[in-house]
C-alpha cells in the first residue's frame, strides 16, 4: 500500500495555485497537497472587477505567452479558446509637455535604432549623439562578482536622457521600481549579459537573436484573468482552506509542524512557502534564521490600480496605442496608463472608453495619503493633463495594493543565493513567488513548475515524463 506524501502549500496566489497544479500534474493522485491561504480569495493580485458593465483586471492583465511555462499552462488547463491579443502594439511616453511614441525597437529602454529614436522625439538631439556615443566607447571591463544598478550600468554608456525618458519609465511599469536602485543582474539580465559579450551595447541588442515565434508575446483573457485562476484550482485537485494563517512553522524530525491562527497543527513531509518574501522570513524566523534574514531584506513597494470610465466624447482624438508610461522625472503621480478600449478588443465599447492608471513606485507614497475619491480626482487631473480629456469620468474604481511589488535591488541575487544555502539543509521546504527569480506571471508559473519538480525530488517520489523544466 502506497502511503500519500503530504505536501502543504502556503500562500494561494498564483505561484502557490500553480505549483499545486504541477505537483499534482507531476506526482500523480498519490499526493495529498494542502493549499492554506490567509484571505478569503485565492489568486493574489490577480483580481478581475466590474466597471461599466465590463470585466476588467485590476492586477495583472496580461500573460508572457513567449514564455514556455505559459503557453504550455494556457494550452493544458484549456483557456485557448478564451485568450485575447492586444488591438494595438504601439506605446507612448509622456516626454518634454506631450505624448511621444515609444521606439519599437528597444530592449528595456536599450534603443536598438538611432534613427528610430531621434524621430520619436523622446530625446533632444544631443541627447540622440550622447546615446550613439555608445558606439565608440571602450568596452566595459566587468569586474567578478560585480551587481550593479541598471543606472550604473547603462548611463555612463547611454546619457542620462536615454536612461531617464526610456529605460527608468519602461523599469518603473514593469517593476514599480527605480532604475537607480534595481540590480541589474537581477532586473534586467539580457542587458547585463550583452554589456559583458559586446563592446557596445547598441551593437550587441542589434546582433541580439532572438527565436521568432507567431502570435503576440502579451494576451489577456476575455472576462479577465480570474478564469486562469479558476482553472488552477479545479486542475489542482488539492484541498483549499481560506482564511487561514499558518503563524508558527517547525520542523520534528523529518516531518513539519504548521501551527495555524487560533489553534490547529497541520503535518507534512514538505512545505512550500508561496507567500511574500517579508512573510516568508516571518515563516522562517524558527526553522531557518538564515533564509529568514535575508528574505527580510527584499523591499516591496505599495502600488494602485485606478480604472476610469469616461464618455466616448471626452476624448480629443481616437487612441491609437496602448497606452503610455510616466518618467519619474516628470514628478506626475501617474506611472503608467493603459488605454484599455484599445488594449484589449474585448473591452470596445461605442459610448465609453475605459483607462486604466497606475500609481505608486519604490520610494513614492504619495498616493497612499489621499483617499479614493481624492485619488482619483488627482488622476483624472493627470490625464486631462497628458492626454487632453474634456470630460470627468462616470464611473470609477480603486484597487490598492500594499507591498505589492518586490524590488530586485542591489545585491538581490545574493539574498537568493543566501535562501537557497539555508534551505539546502531542510529537505522538503522550498520557497517560491515573486519576491526571487521573476515578477510577471509567467516567471511565477516557471518557478512553480520547477519547484514542484524539486519538492517532489527531495521526497524521492516519482514524476511524471518531462518532470524538469
Amino acid at each position: 500500500m502506497t502511503t500519500q506524501r503530504r505536501i502543504v502549500i502556503v500562500g494561494g496566489g498564483v505561484s502557490g495555485l500553480a505549483t499545486a497544479y504541477f505537483l499534482r500534474r507531476l506526482g500523480g493522485p498519490d499526493l495529498r497537497i494542502t493549499l492554506i491561504e490567509g484571505s478569503d480569495r485565492l489568486g493574489g493580485k490577480v483580481r478581475t472587477r466590474e466597471i461599466a458593465g465590463h470585466a476588467v483586471d485590476v492586477g495583472p492583465d496580461a500573460m508572457l505567452v513567449r514564455v514556455p511555462a505559459m503557453a504550455s499552462l494556457v494550452e493544458e488547463l484549456g483557456l485557448v479558446d478564451g485568450v485575447v491579443t492586444p488591438g494595438h502594439r504601439d506605446a507612448f511616453v509622456w516626454s518634454r509637455a506631450r505624448l511621444r511614441r515609444l521606439p519599437p525597437s528597444n530592449l528595456f529602454g536599450v534603443p536598438q535604432k538611432v534613427f528610430q529614436l531621434l524621430r520619436s522625439g523622446l530625446l533632444s538631439p544631443v541627447g540622440v549623439l550622447r546615446a550613439a556615443a555608445d558606439l565608440v566607447l571602450p568596452r566595459r571591463r566587468p569586474v567578478p562578482g560585480e551587481d550593479l544598478s541598471v543606472g550604473e550600468l547603462l548611463r555612463p554608456r547611454l546619457g542620462a536622457e536615454v536612461f531617464e525618458r526610456l529605460v527608468d519609465p519602461l523599469l518603473g511599469g514593469i517593476h514599480a521600481g527605480r532604475a537607480d536602485l534595481l540590480s541589474a543582474r537581477s532586473a534586467v539580465p539580457e542587458v547585463e549579459a550583452l554589456t559583458r559579450s559586446s563592446r557596445s551595447i547598441y551593437l550587441g541588442t542589434r546582433a541580439r537573436r532572438v527565436p521568432v515565434q507567431a502570435g503576440p508575446a502579451l494576451v489577456g483573457l476575455d472576462g479577465g484573468l480570474t478564469h486562469l485562476i479558476d482553472a488552477l484550482t479545479t486542475a489542482s485537485d488539492c484541498v483549499v482552506e481560506l482564511g487561514r494563517r499558518v503563524d508558527t512553522l517547525s520542523r520534528d524530525g523529518s516531518e513539519y509542524l504548521l501551527g495555524l491562527r487560533g489553534g490547529g497543527i497541520i503535518e507534512a513531509d514538505a512545505v512550500v512557502l508561496a507567500t511574500p518574501a517579508f512573510a516568508t522570513a516571518r515563516l522562517l524566523s524558527g526553522i531557518a534564521p538564515p533564509a529568514a534574514a535575508a528574505a527580510a531584506e527584499v523591499p516591496y513597494a505599495d502600488v494602485a490600480v485606478t480604472i476610469l470610465a469616461y464618455p466616448r466624447d471626452a476624448l480629443p482624438r481616437e487612441l491609437d496605442g496602448t497606452g503610455f508610461l510616466v518618467p519619474p522625472s516628470e514628478g506626475l503621480l501617474l506611472v503608467g496608463c493603459s488605454w484599455l478600449s484599445t488594449k484589449w478588443p474585448h473591452l470596445r465599447d461605442p459610448a465609453t472608453v475605459l483607462i486604466r492608471a497606475t500609481v505608486g513606485r519604490h520610494g513614492d507614497t504619495r498616493f497612499t495619503e489621499l483617499s479614493d475619491d481624492e485619488l482619483v480626482e488627482r488622476v483624472h487631473g493627470e490625464l486631462v493633463l497628458t492626454m487632453g480629456l474634456t470630460g470627468k469620468p462616470v464611473e470609477a474604481i480603486v484597487q490598492r495594493w500594499p507591498k505589492a511589488m518586490p524590488q530586485y535591488t542591489v545585491g538581490h541575487q545574493a539574498l537568493v543565493d543566501r535562501i537557497d544555502a539555508s534551505l539546502a539543509e531542510m529537505p522538503g521546504l522550498v520557497v517560491t513567488g515573486a519576491g526571487y527569480r521573476g515578477v510577471g506571471l509567467a516567471s511565477c508559473v516557471t518557478q512553480a513548475r520547477r519547484t514542484a519538480a524539486d519538492v517532489l525530488d527531495r521526497l524521492g517520489a516519482p514524476q511524471a515524463a518531462g518532470a524538469s523544466a
